[in-house]
């Protein structure tokens, strides 16, 4: 390696770490002040950098939320995918990793529930989170349905629909409660009422 590849390979490294660094306290303030409570400016300060080094990385606040969205599904994993795990097995083990991620819970309650409104720049990616943890469940829950492994009159569609709910709710209150809830007990409770 000469000397000139490794003068490149510096900036840009450092360029990238500043980056993350940057995306890292964005990801803590709207995880505890939401994307509208939080401006450029204290993402700024807190990344120890100033207004305009955070704009040569990030333009805008929305390409800002854009990362930080791409950064929780990178720390969570996405939804659980089948393999040598039940489907049920791989819902409650991704909440108990969810539980596990400082921050993850926050954020994604916090930014879910302001990309109601319809200027929100992360409605778009939790309407197709949604769309897709629906759909992936609702397969899962018919091809255990075909197996005769789902419940008599348990429509997967409902099902699936369900557990997003109850994932979703639980989690919230694990949040104000994390010492009394139990979301991944709470799942499996619901699971095993549905899949025998």
């Amino acid at each position: 390696m000469t000397e000139q590849s490794i003068r490149r390979r510096g900036p840009y490294a450092k360029s990238a770490e500043r980056r993350q660094q940057i995306v890292d306290e964005a990801y803590r303030l709207f995880a505890t002040r939401g994307f509208h409570g939080s401006s450029l400016r204290e993402i700024a300060a807190a990344a120890g950098i100033s207004l305009g080094n955070l704009q040569h990385h990030f333009v805008s606040k929305d390409d800002l939320l854009v990362a930080v969205l791409a950064r929780r599904d990178e720390l969570g994993g996405g939804p659980p995918e089948p393999g040598d795990r039940s489907f049920g097995d791989h819902i409650v083990a991704q909440a108990e990793r969810n539980e596990a991620i400082p921050g993850l819970i926050a954020l994604y309650s916090v930014l879910s529930a302001e990309a109601v409104t319809a200027d929100h720049p992360g409605r778009d990616y939790f309407l197709g989170r949604y769309d897709q943890l629906r759909a992936e469940y609702a397969g899962e829950l018919a091809a255990l349905r075909d197996a005769g492994r789902l419940h008599e009159g348990v429509e997967p569609e409902v099902a699936a629909a369900t557990i997003v709910a109850l994932w979703e709710g639980i989690q919230l209150q694990w949040l104000y409660a994390p010492d009394t809830i139990d979301a991944a007990r709470t799942l499996r409770a619901y699971l095993d009422l549905i899949i025998t």
